[in-house]
């Protein structure tokens, strides 16, 4: 399982013209991505990372201040780029498999007191945001 966290001031996720998740204070979005081989193991890495990370001011977490965090599953961490000029998804979990992961992220965060706001899975979504830094981190689970 893979993230890519960045810091940020304010984040949405917009679909079809409408915002269906948000965060308006300083917090964490996480672009959340799924391999075969996750499971739960993974996944509580992940919440735990993401919650966990000292990466706000005063190099607090999430956890420490109250941060929100607005999720967003995207498949698009596992495609492979080393042939070619197209990507190939083949290290990415079919929606069937990675959603109910991506949700137990979410899950996990929530039951760690934190504000999580999300995506559509599956949607065409446009995702704004002001990273803050910059400060972007790339997390990674080992493999199941």
């Amino acid at each position: 399982m893979r993230a890519v966290v960045q810091r940020v001031t304010r984040a949405s996720v917009t679909v079809d013209g409408v915002v269906v998740g948000e965060i308006d204070r300083p917090g964490l979005l996480a672009l959340v991505g799924v391999t075969p081989g996750d499971g739960p193991e993974q996944v509580a890495v992940i919440a735990r990372k993401i919650a966990d990370l000292r990466i706000l001011r005063d190099e607090r977490s999430a956890v420490d201040v109250g941060a929100p965090v607005l999720v967003v599953s995207q498949f698009t961490l596992y495609g492979d780029t080393r042939k070619g000029r197209r990507p190939t998804w083949n290290a990415a979990a079919p929606g069937p498999v990675a959603q109910p992961l991506v949700d137990a992220v979410v899950d996990a965060l929530r039951s760690r007191g934190l504000e999580v706001a999300t995506g559509v899975f599956g949607a065409d979504m446009a995702v704004e945001l002001v990273n803050d830094g910059p400060v972007t981190l790339l997390l990674e689970s080992a493999p199941g």
